[in-house]
């Protein structure tokens, strides 16, 4: 048999090799007390969990092919299970994502015409990144902290206004790669900060004292095969010794209770946690960049979905000695981030607010001395999960970019 889920210790979720998603649905399951012997079967059929499971009160998304639809169904009915179709066919949303694209008229000629509306590909947005370089030397460069596994540069853009040794702030988007709406606000941040820089009295404060980092694709590798190959892709793309599985989960890849709970030791789940810590050069780049740089005072790593703003830890039930400060900073950000839209968000730490997790980015961070080390997880809470459309991109990033400068301008008024 082949055991995919330890239902005391790890959520295992088998990868998806297919391009096409015709016909496969989203399911938001209400799952019962015997849960375990629901996901022994569930395994079977290498399901892809959007939302995993947490508490019996709290639903999984599931992506479900459509091969397998059928028993999926049957078994829920038979055993009671509720469950209701969140997406009814997800090919459909990957259709109308790429004629979105098509239609977009790119013709990045200047950081001004640029269509912040729309998702864009790789390419695109390293074009787009050195257009902003090349417009603003005195305020913006680019620096490459690695390459990828398949030899891909890892750029982050600096924002800075002069000095040497400056406290940082550190913001990435995109390490899960099918989460788009993530990489797409990375983008739309870029433009803020260099609209409001010089414009809007805090911002300006801001990047007055700190130099600003944003590592618009975190996982370039995974994020090219999301628009090549497959839509659903979420790991790295590293080759795995011994197993013809691909890639290994970046955000179970730090060296913060690596190996612990909250991550598979399988290659082929979704939350594969690598060979070792810092396995994956992604993170490598990162852990090494930070360690040099030495002076950084926040670190913000955006996911989506779920609308979560989450601190450490996520690999222990021990709470950060600097718990209640995050909780009041995080607490400040989702009240600024809602006063936009009213997008409602929930926050606390990882392990409390949504599952246990080992080897992720913002414990590891954490315990290399940076106090304000948040994740959000953008919109939606489930609609569209991670095929949120491109007229939500600007809302969505408008919106955080409140929840950001919350974080930053209490980063700024209380060093430490």
């Amino acid at each position: 048999s082949i055991v995919c889920f330890n239902f005391a210790f790890s959520f295992a979720v088998l990868s998806c090799n297919s391009s096409c998603l015709c016909r496969h649905q989203v399911l938001r399951i209400s799952w019962p007390l015997t849960a375990l012997i629901y996901f022994s079967f569930l395994c079977l059929l290498q399901l892809d969990f959007w939302k995993t499971p947490v508490r019996p009160e709290m639903p999984v998304d599931i992506r479900v092919p459509f091969p397998s639809l059928q028993a999926v169904k049957i078994f829920l009915e038979s055993n009671g299970i509720r469950y209701s179709i969140m997406i009814e066919d997800l090919q459909t949303l990957v259709d109308e994502e790429q004629v979105q694209m098509a239609r977009r008229h790119f013709m990045p000629r200047s950081v001004e015409t640029f269509n912040y509306a729309s998702y864009h590909s790789l390419d695109e947005i390293y074009d787009f990144m050195d257009l902003l370089v090349a417009e603003n030397p005195s305020l913006i460069s680019k620096i490459q902290i690695g390459k990828s596994y398949e030899g891909r540069p890892i750029n982050i853009l600096k924002f800075s206004t002069g000095g040497t040794n400056r406290p940082a702030i550190w913001i990435d988007t995109g390490i899960h790669s099918r989460e788009w709406v993530t990489q797409a606000s990375g983008v739309w941040f870029a433009k803020r900060i260099l609209d409001d820089y010089g414009k809007d009295p805090s911002l300006t404060s801001i990047l007055d004292s700190f130099d600003i980092f944003l590592e618009i694709v975190t996982n370039p590798d995974g994020f090219a095969f999301t628009h090549s190959k497959n839509r659903m892709w979420r790991k790295t793309r590293s080759i795995n010794a011994g197993s013809s599985c691909v890639g290994v989960d970046p955000n179970r890849n730090w060296d913060a209770g690596f190996g612990m709970a909250g991550a598979s030791g399988s290659p082929c789940t979704e939350t594969y946690r690598g060979p070792h810590a810092n396995s994956e050069s992604e993170v490598k780049a990162i852990v090494d960049f930070v360690k040099q740089h030495g002076n950084i005072k926040a670190f913000i790593s955006i996911h989506s979905y779920s609308q979560l703003l989450l601190y450490p830890y996520g690999y222990t039930q021990t709470k950060a000695a600097d718990q209640q400060e995050l909780d009041a900073v995080a607490k400040s950000a989702v009240t600024a981030l809602s006063s936009l839209y009213g997008t409602k968000y929930k926050y606390g730490s990882i392990i409390t607010t949504i599952y246990q997790a080992s080897g992720g980015t913002i414990d590891w961070t954490y315990n290399q001395g940076i106090k304000y080390s948040y994740t959000f997880e953008l919109r939606d809470t489930g609609r569209y999960g991670f095929m949120l459309p491109a007229n939500q991109i600007i809302p969505t990033a408008e919106e955080t970019w409140l929840g950001l400068m919350a974080i930053m301008e209490h980063t700024r008024d209380h060093p430490y």
